[in-house]
């Protein structure tokens, strides 16, 4: 379909309109870090909790973009923006799904909408995978299921289409009958309803009702019976015929046993009277159920026995994030090897772009298949695509798109038949410095490239969850004050979790300020594309010209500090009089006795800092001691109290505003009163509260694992490990992991103090810690050399693994070695 701006306005009923070239509507925009390119789009400036995108208006106009829904005109419209085109809406979310059922409506072929806590990714990308031989499917890009992520999804409906299958997820009341609205569903599927979202629901009878509201109206509803009470509702609100499944009493599809075998199992079952089987490469329950799920839709769908049998044996693994990893000759890996349709595309191309430390982005990228189009639109909807996305280069692997080369205009560029021919091709040198993202459909088997470009490391690995600290840092700004800045703490190497990984993404979304401890660490994030804001929090004499130059803003707590980089910053200047004066950070001891100037100083330091033409006050700040533990409240408050006064003195001697901050993680959940202009984020954004009932509201971040590297079975009697401290006290069966205190495993966990778990099941470490390795006890586990081990993770947290060690969480962090590999991974 193809709207105007006019129509357009008349499907939103706008109230107001200014139009100066009434052009068409291509594409919908809701982030303009998203661009991809200007012609044709449509941007909805949305409010949210925390961000408004009407203050980024300009800014988006500067980029190109012409069209506009705002909730209000802004001011001198015609002559700071005179060329666009602006649609005045009540609520622009609202519109956003206005259109998107008006798009809808448009088109008469089956929709499939997926609701339920688990599994709706998975089911839906399996049922494209049944599906895709028969039909032309559109389908929700990865997890695009929320009230935004629904209406860009039903945007992409088009004559081309002759089947449509989405998802649709929510969070809280009030959400699924907009979405509802939208999709108007003509199958319903529903998986499960689990503990996804909890705190926004009374309970499970809640959110349920809510989510069963998606299926009103639908032709047929697919659901198991199992769940007594949820089945209950459905029929309740059904309006339609429900094909509902059941391991445990007569259904429509009745499954009557599933056999797990050594890597598949084989689902039999009752349909229409016939018994039949599949069988799936899967053995884990989820796979199971969302098997049966798709199953189910098939056997409405009409597809026959042996085709569904036949189908599902070939069912392949749904690749459910996009990893980061280090790869070789300086370069990141981003691993998205599962699938290649435009709709992944652009997310994994977003993802890219997150990544600032490296100006090269290359894309290797395989033919794309089942996509409905013609070959020479589809790859010219890529050429632009990528184009819009700043790609350096592209590998381009596949017959199809080596035969459209030409239209990728002049960029770097080549270009391979097959994989095989690519990896004949391969050389260690074709890759430096640069950011690389493999996008393949499975048959292409990027696997093998993933293998040859990855930096080789041991296989201890630690995985940090984006999602998590998007999550936990989107969770602390909502209990901020409206106004009030975020600094984020990035020293340390990020907690441990990696500095320019963690950096791009607070500067994705849009954090005011990093803080890191040395000025090393700061200069290392300007090198990796990082601009906003750093402060550093331990600036040394030696780094201070170097600071300066990569715009760093040290923290000043001493007279003789404050005197060397005053100097410093005089002769910069004096160098680049064009120059402002230098921001700086003052910090305030009111309690720690760390570092600081005391109340006696206050006078000298305004005297000081007035007369310094060379240096400008950025911030005031302190450090609380003690806010974690409340019984030092009374402490924490007189701290506070200081701070308030000494800061108070202090703005008065100048005449351009100073923030202040003094509130850490634990200060920003536990004294909202004190957030005064800006509070710093440190520990809480990796999943670590000071309370346990904050500790629900946070997700946990980083996975520690290793894998089993060798089995042994130990006599009674025998000794095991150095110094002979470990004892078998009866005949027991070991394993040897690669994790030892060389890679920040602490010797305190040695001889059973310490646990790991396998296959969610907790086994002990057996005799000392080595410095490469230790052994643990399995005696009694169903395990085999190569399994996973989780040292810490969801299921031991930190905070557990430093209750083990007699230690806290931040030396757990920080302690695990730069030699781990980080995997970076985002749903």
């Amino acid at each position: 379909m193809t709207y105007t701006i006019s129509d357009t306005a008349r499907i939103l009923s706008a109230s107001q309109t200014l139009i100066s070239n009434d052009g068409p509507v291509n594409s919908l925009l809701i982030d303009s870090r998203n661009l991809t390119h200007t012609e044709g789009v449509l941007f909805f400036a949305i409010k949210g909790e925390r961000h408004d995108a009407h203050e980024f208006l300009p800014a988006i106009y500067g980029k190109g973009i012409r069209n506009f829904v705002v909730n209000e005109l802004p001011a001198n419209a015609e002559m700071e923006f005179p060329e666009a085109n602006f649609i005045v809406v009540s609520n622009t979310l609202d519109a956003l799904q206005t259109l998107a059922a008006h798009q809808r409506k448009q088109f008469t072929y089956p929709v499939i909408a997926i609701t339920g806590s688990n599994g709706k990714t998975i089911v839906k990308e399996w049922l494209w995978q049944l599906l895709r031989d028969d039909f032309s499917i559109v389908r929700s890009p990865k997890s695009y299921n929320s009230q935004v992520g629904v209406p860009l999804s039903v945007w992409q409906m088009e004559a081309t289409h002759n089947l449509a299958i989405f998802e649709a997820g929510i969070s809280r009341l009030g959400e699924m009958e907009k979405l509802q609205s939208i999709l108007k569903p003509d199958i319903a599927v529903f998986t499960n309803i689990g503990t996804a979202h909890d705190e926004n629901f009374t309970g499970k009878d809640q959110k349920s009702a809510e989510k069963i509201k998606l299926l009103k109206d639908a032709e047929i509803i697919i659901c198991c019976k199992d769940d007594a009470a949820v089945f209950t509702k459905i029929q309740e609100a059904a309006s339609s015929k429900i094909f509902a499944w059941s391991r445990k009493t007569k259904a429509d599809l009745q499954i009557a046993r599933v056999t797990k075998e050594k890597n598949e199992t084989v689902i039999q079952g009752i349909a229409n009277n016939n018994f039949s089987s599949i069988r799936i490469p899967f053995i884990d329950d989820a796979s199971v159920e969302n098997a049966i799920h798709c199953w189910a839709v098939l056997l409405h769908l009409g597809i026959s026995n042996e085709t569904i049998a036949s189908r599902m044996s070939l069912l392949i693994p749904v690749a459910m994030r996009l990893e980061l990893k280090e790869g070789v000759n300086n370069c990141s890996v981003i691993n998205d090897s599962y699938n290649s349709d435009l709709g992944s595309l652009s997310v994994a191309l977003d993802f890219l772009n997150q990544q600032q430390q490296y100006p090269k982005r290359t894309l290797i990228l395989s033919d794309i298949l089942q996509s409905g189009k013609e070959e020479k639109e589809l790859y010219r909807e890529v050429a632009q695509l990528i184009k819009g996305k700043g790609i350096s280069r592209l590998i381009g692997i596949g017959e199809a798109i080596s035969g459209m080369q030409h239209i990728f205009g002049e960029m770097e560029k080549t270009f391979y038949p097959s994989t095989a021919d690519f990896l004949a091709d391969y050389h260690h040198g074709l890759f430096h410095n640069e950011t690389i993202l493999l996008k393949g459909a499975r048959v292409f088997g990027f696997e093998a490239i993933s293998k040859i470009i990855q930096q080789k490391a041991h296989e201890t690995v630690l995985e940090i969850d984006l999602n998590a600290l998007v999550h936990n840092l989107n969770y602390i700004k909502s209990r901020l004050n409206p106004g009030t800045k975020l600094m984020v703490m990035v020293k340390a190497f990020s907690y441990g979790s990696g500095s320019f990984e963690i950096a791009n993404v607070l500067q994705f979304h849009r954090v005011d300020y990093l803080a890191v401890a040395y000025a090393d660490e700061g200069i290392e994030l300007r090198k990796a594309g990082i601009t906003i804001p750093i402060m550093v929090m331990n600036p040394e004499e030696q780094s201070y010209d170097s600071m300066i130059r990569y715009h760093l803003e040290p923290e000043i707590f001493s007279f003789r500090v404050l005197q060397l980089f005053d100097d410093a910053a005089k002769r910069y200047r004096i160098r680049h009089p064009d120059q402002p004066p230098v921001p700086v950070h003052v910090k305030f001891d009111t309690g720690m006795r760390r570092l600081g100037f005391d109340e006696a100083d206050l006078n000298e330091l305004i005297v000081r800092l007035s007369n310094s033409r060379d240096l400008v006050i950025r911030s005031v700040f302190s450090h609380l001691a003690a806010s974690d533990e409340t019984g030092h409240d009374e402490f924490t408050r007189r701290q506070v109290k200081l701070f308030r006064a000494m800061s108070n003195e202090m703005s008065k001697h100048f005449t351009y505003p100073v923030q202040r901050h003094i509130l850490n993680s634990a200060g920003i959940l536990r004294f909202p009163d004190a957030q005064f202009e800006m509070v710093r984020l440190g520990i809480g954004l990796y999943g670590i509260a000071a309370t346990k009932e904050e500790q629900k509201n946070l997700k946990n971040v980083s996975t520690l694992k290793t894998t089993i590297s060798q089995l042994k079975n130990v006599p009674k009697g025998e000794t095991i490990g150095y110094s002979r401290k470990g004892f078998a006290k009866e005949a027991m069966k070991i394993a040897t992991v690669p994790i030892g205190y060389a890679d920040g495993l602490s010797r305190k966990l040695s001889n059973g103090a310490g646990k790991m778990f396998i296959g969610g099941k907790p086994v002990r470490i057996v005799g000392n810690v080595c410095m490469d390795m230790c052994m643990i006890d399995v005696s009694g586990i169903n395990c085999s050399e190569g399994d996973e081990v989780i040292i810490f993770g969801e299921q031991h947290s930190i905070t557990d693994l430093a209750n083990d060690m007699g230690t806290i969480a931040y030396e757990v962090l920080t302690n695990v070695s730069r030699r781990v590999k980080r995997i970076y991974f985002q749903e």
